[in-house]
């Protein structure tokens, strides 16, 4: 070779030879000081995040499911029904009928004998495979059918085993009432990486809704209590913290076997949650897929009319659900559905001033035994037992061993996504494809949306390279950025080029450069969740809780991201025939059309999203180049830290129905390029 490039040297006109180096030195160096040009460009900050943040709340407050009250008790007792039988259809999604419907298999591992109560430590399969624990505090002299509390956990150190559960439990034991302690996932004898809360994604894009899960464990312990033979089935009651707050609210308006409730700082309605993210929680179990569609805990409070209910929240919490802020939507706008009954005093509330933090502390735990014996007609006097301080326990004398090989969340979603496989047809044919596409758009709910306005941020005209920032404000309220760079010499009807990148639009620089270079128009964009289209950065305010938010109104982020980079597609070939778009030029249709423009994928995130966007209208995309790709959704099961934090993985059902490689297929002519990355690389940048 070396030898043949030497002899076409030789033969060359030098001439020629100096023209062709020097062309090549030309392009190089353009290249360069577009690169220089570009660079800071690309750094322009071109959205607030409180903007976002702000369309996005407006957004979902259109979708709150409206509360409204019934004429009679008996159309409430229905539509009460009809709610659960929904709920539950939800929570359930996937999970087999087996293991939703199997009897309660609960073992006595241990015991602790103390002075006028025993403790029974206890293990139990919450799924094949999968097993927790849990503590019942016993009065050592059972005698007839006695009540019973189920004590659910909240997050936290400690578990089962935290003070503040032991003394509470103690304290029904020593009144005459049977406490069953259950452990939760990622806490006490279940304090494993496996068990982190955000796994149950991974769940969730295996088919089944990652909430039954939970659902599952704490409903287990009321299967318990239900057929212990010293339960009255008559007296049951919930109560727990925080998470167990919610599990709380869960549990007791899902299943009318538990009578009384006392939820402690666990739930807000969604109306709260959308005005206050910052006080509402993050956890992905508390925003299941779909469940706040059509129904909230709003409605889950109302369901609970007549049955005794005390809500008791915080004045200051520091961690969620502040008390001044949520009481509206969860009692007094639930106040009407009690007074049905001619039973207004059945909705109780006890606002915690001391210490007023999140907390179930003493002042909050002598409300629940006043309530408690209250509706259990117990006589015993309201305060705490004195010497209760005297009687906890370590966790370490309270663990209950679990199988060395017990599933974790995480564990049992690896399970389950191994028997995925999804083959593509060796000649596949329109029809075919039509129904994989169909489908696509219904796991993702994928809506179509229009450019109505691109507010016009900067431009710029520099030896010779012209760049337009745009504010692209869609048809649905939501909005993205992106930034149009063009050589002024270029033709005006130049391909174009879409480039989006997980790592943000500055790290496009050297792609624009070298496209701009050679003839094309390229838009870098920032759909929803990316880049300045975030909306905060707080975690427990910022992206999370708005995709959990959105996910759980029925919304897909990845759908809604696929279809705004769609949308501006359809707006840039708009003006293909008259040089760069101009703001307010585009008519909205979606039936005209469109040149085909080639879409450069930096990052899976970027990737999922420009396959989806492509499978869904492959008419729009003439190639897809995804670079630091994935090769399937089977990686997200060996790397869960990185892929809980992409939104787009929020999609119930998503690896189910759909790989990379059918994704690739159903875009079919649109040419896709993938380039796979090395499998520990960090994936979300």
């Amino acid at each position: 070779m070396i030898f043949s490039l030497r002899r076409l040297y030789a033969s060359m006109d030098r001439a020629l030879l100096a023209a062709l180096l020097a062309t090549c030195l030309s392009a190089v160096a353009h290249a360069q000081a577009n690169s220089t040009l570009v660079d800071p460009l690309l750094a322009q900050h071109l959205q607030s995040p409180d903007v976002v943040a702000n369309e996005l709340q407006h957004f979902m407050l259109q979708r709150v499911p409206p509360l409204q009250l019934p004429a009679t008790a008996k159309q409430w007792d229905q539509e009460a029904a009809r709610i659960r039988a929904h709920e539950l259809a939800v929570l359930y999604h996937g999970w087999p009928p087996a293991w939703i419907d199997s009897a309660p298999n609960f073992e006595k591992v241990g015991a602790i004998e103390r002075d006028g109560y025993r403790i029974l430590k206890l293990r139990y399969e919450v799924v094949p495979g999968m097993f927790s624990t849990a503590l019942l505090y016993e009065p050592d002299h059972l005698s007839g059918k006695m009540p019973a509390i189920l004590n659910v956990n909240g997050h936290g150190p400690g578990g089962k085993a935290v003070g503040h559960k032991q003394a509470r439990c103690i304290n029904y034991a020593r009144r005459g009432m049977l406490a069953l302690d259950l452990e939760w996932f990622d806490y006490g004898d279940l304090d494993q990486p496996g068990n982190a809360h955000d796994n149950a994604i991974l769940l969730n894009l295996a088919g089944y809704n990652g909430a039954g899960l939970f659902y599952l464990e704490m409903r287990r312990g009321l299967d318990y209590l239900y057929d212990n033979p010293n339960v009255d089935r008559a007296r049951i009651g919930v109560t727990g913290v925080s998470g167990g707050g919610w599990q709380s609210i869960m549990l007791s308006s899902l299943d009318t076997r538990i009578g009384p409730a006392a939820p402690v700082a666990g739930f807000s309605s969604l109306t709260t949650s959308i005005e206050h993210p910052e006080f509402s929680g993050n956890d992905a179990e508390q925003n299941p897929s779909d469940f706040r569609q059509g129904v909230d805990y709003a409605q889950l409070m109302a369901v609970r009319a007549p049955r005794p209910t005390l809500l008791i929240y915080n004045s200051m919490d520091d961690c969620c659900f502040r008390a001044g802020i949520l009481k509206q939507g969860v009692y007094f706008d639930i106040k009407p559905f009690f007074n049905l009954y001619g039973k207004p005093d059945n909705l109780q509330w006890h606002l915690n001033l001391d210490p007023g933090t999140h907390n179930y502390g003493l002042n909050n735990r002598e409300a629940s035994y006043k309530f408690f014996d209250s509706v259990f007609h117990i006589d015993a006097p309201s305060e705490e037992f004195p010497d209760t301080d005297t009687e906890i326990e370590t966790a370490e004398d309270l663990a209950v061993p679990v199988p060395k090989d017990n599933l974790t969340i995480l564990s049992l979603g690896q399970s389950l996504a191994k028997s995925i496989h999804h083959e593509v047809p060796a000649q596949p044919n329109a029809q075919w494809a039509a129904s994989q596409r169909a489908q696509l758009k219904k796991v993702v709910r994928y809506s179509t949306v229009t450019v109505t306005h691109a507010w016009p941020i900067s431009a710029t005209h520099e030896k010779g390279l012209e760049s337009h920032a745009y504010r692209f404000e869609f048809s649905n309220g939501l909005s993205a950025t992106g930034i149009l760079f063009r050589s002024v010499t270029a033709p005006e009807n130049a391909p174009t080029a879409i480039l989006i990148s997980d790592a943000g639009m500055p790290s496009t620089m050297v792609d624009v450069a070298d496209d701009v270079d050679r003839g094309q128009r390229v838009l870098v964009l920032n759909p929803l969740f990316f880049g300045a289209d975030k909306p905060h950065a707080d975690d427990r305010s910022g992206a999370a809780v708005f995709a959990q938010l959105l996910t759980a109104l029925g919304e897909r982020p990845l759908g809604m991201e696929a279809a705004q980079v769609n949308g501006v597609v359809r707006w840039l070939s708009e003006d293909l025939d008259h040089g760069s778009p101009t703001p307010n030029n585009f008519a909205g249709n979606v039936n005209k059309p469109v040149p085909p423009v080639r879409i450069v994928a930096t990052g899976p995130r970027s990737q999922v999203i420009a396959m989806v966007a492509a499978a869904i209208h492959p008419e729009l995309f003439s190639a897809l180049e995804s670079r630091k790709s994935i090769s399937s959704f089977a990686t997200a099961y060996d790397h869960p830290k990185d892929f809980v934090q992409a939104p787009e993985m929020m999609c119930l059902d998503l690896y189910r129905d759909f790989d990379i490689n059918t994704l690739a297929a159903i875009a079919a002519p649109v040419k896709v390029n993938l380039s796979a990355v090395a499998p520990k690389r960090i994936f979300w940048e």
